[in-house]
């Protein structure tokens, strides 16, 4: 199945972002893309990724933008509600690239980049 309504979060300088926006080309999908850096994290879209994919999914811990908080700020992350409030902040802390792939009132979400489950979503 190829859908057109793609919508595609990260920065746009990321590696992982730029190769994910490489392969929807190759593949000819079209897609909207959505930088983190001048358009912000979009409150709502948290919520619902959060609530697809689990805040812990989303949270990027292993990235130097997590590494590189003050360690009293991590420890005060334990729940959607904590990470949601340091994400709006922190949004090089969100696992990149963000999808969505909707299809009539349906939305799959997907957190990071990974060929061959995007392939498995087209099929």
């Amino acid at each position: 199945m190829r859908t057109t309504d793609i919508t595609l979060y990260g920065i746009a300088h990321c590696d992982t972002v730029k190769k994910a926006r490489a392969w929807l080309a190759m593949q000819g999908l079209a897609y909207q893309f959505h930088d983190f850096k001048k358009q912000g994290v979009p409150a709502e879209r948290l919520s619902a990724w959060m609530t697809a994919v689990g805040w812990e999914r989303l949270l990027n811990r292993q990235g130097t933008t997590w590494r590189k908080l003050d360690p009293a700020l991590q420890s005060t992350v334990g729940d959607a509600a904590s990470a949601s409030t340091l994400l709006l902040e922190h949004s090089s802390a969100i696992k990149r690239p963000v999808i969505e792939w909707q299809q009539g009132e349906t939305t799959e979400i997907m957190v990071g980049f990974d060929p061959q489950q995007w392939e498995q979503r087209l099929v």
